[in-house]
């Protein structure tokens, strides 16, 4: 699904004189809260930063006086804002004065064009969600024209973060109707069992990672709400049998942990209208040493089927600190002395 396409359209203009003109525009395909703010507050930063222009707000309709360059220059502005409006919702205003501090502003509405094919979404206060490395952008690509994602790679290559930008921006675009992120319950060498409160508070802290994620690209009234009614849902891999996930981005993370038997199960909830991306790091599998990771076997086995696509990342494509890269050549240097 197509996400509308938002245009500042002039209707009219009047000349008042030599210099002067009155121009009416109308902000189109967007919610005039999201680009105005509510109470006209984002208009009133828009009237500082083009302080020799009166700016008269009706709806989506702007009426504007002044110098015809400097309303060329506030049209800009504005349709570099929409744009922004259309990717992230609401403005954030630090976003704002940042675009609109600029000299000439039709100079960052070309910026922001040249760098917006890496942008997955605009996260909270206007964080820059893209895909930083190679493989993270083949993700990215892959997933426009695959149903199901495998991404492999090892810790801190973007997989996961990747994947959930992914499955927000969807649903943002209203592409799908909720997210499901979830994971194998698998005790990577601590008990759980030990761990004070019910089961959704003994498995939380497990899952934090996929909240982490969420707290960077929705705010946090929003995320609470999605993830009251269930829009989002984060829950452990065995809460998905017997269930049939549609209209839904469907994110399985350190599947490495999944048994073949599990695996299966889950893929086999796929509904017509879905999309699935499986994660893992298959040097990283806590399952008992007799038991076979389900990852491993897929990859062997599913490879080659149209709709499904496997993308590879690896120390190259890490982006925390610099020395995790050295601590995953050290770990595989050694695991191949080993083998």
């Amino acid at each position: 699904m197509l996400s509308k396409v938002i245009k500042v359209i002039p209707v009219y203009t009047i000349l008042i004189s030599q210099d002067l003109i009155q121009k009416e525009i109308i902000i189109e395909g967007a919610e005039p809260s999201n680009v105005l703010g509510v109470n006209n507050k984002n208009l009133k930063i828009l009237q500082h930063h083009f302080s020799k222009l009166k700016i008269v707000s009706r709806g989506n309709n702007l009426f504007v006086n002044g110098e015809i360059r400097e309303i060329e220059r506030f049209e800009n502005g504005l349709a570099t804002l929409c744009k922004l409006s259309q990717k992230q919702g609401v403005l954030d205003i630090n976003m704002m004065e940042s675009i609109l501090g600029k000299i000439d502003v039709s100079d960052i509405s070309e910026e922001l064009k040249t760098k917006d094919e890496d942008v997955i979404l605009y996260g909270n206060g206007g964080k820059v969600i893209r895909a930083k490395t190679p493989n993270q952008k083949n993700m990215v690509e892959l997933m426009s024209y695959n149903d199901i994602l495998f991404a492999i790679g090892p810790a801190g290559t973007g997989k996961t973060y990747t994947a959930v930008a992914l499955a927000v921006r969807a649903l943002k675009n209203k592409e799908i109707k909720r997210i499901i992120l979830a994971r194998p319950a698998v005790e990577a060498g601590e008990n759980l069992g030990f761990l004070p409160g019910d089961l959704k508070e003994k498995i939380d802290p497990y899952l934090r990672p996929l909240y982490d994620a969420l707290d960077d690209m929705i705010p946090p009234e929003k995320l609470k709400f999605y993830i009251e009614n269930r829009v989002i849902e984060i829950a452990p891999m065995a809460f998905m049998r017997g269930r049939t996930l549609d209209n839904a981005y469907v994110i399985l993370d350190e599947a490495q942990n999944a048994t073949d038997l599990q695996l299966k199960m889950f893929l086999t909830r796929m509904g017509p209208n879905a999309k699935f991306i499986v994660t893992g790091d298959l040097s990283q599998i806590d399952l008992p040493k007799k038991t076979q990771s389900g990852l491993l076997k897929a990859v062997n086995i599913l490879d080659g089927i149209m709709g499904i696509h496997f993308a590879y990342l690896t120390f190259e494509d890490v982006v925390r600190h610099r020395l995790v890269k050295d601590i995953i050549k050290a770990y595989d240097k050694e695991q191949k002395n080993n083998d």
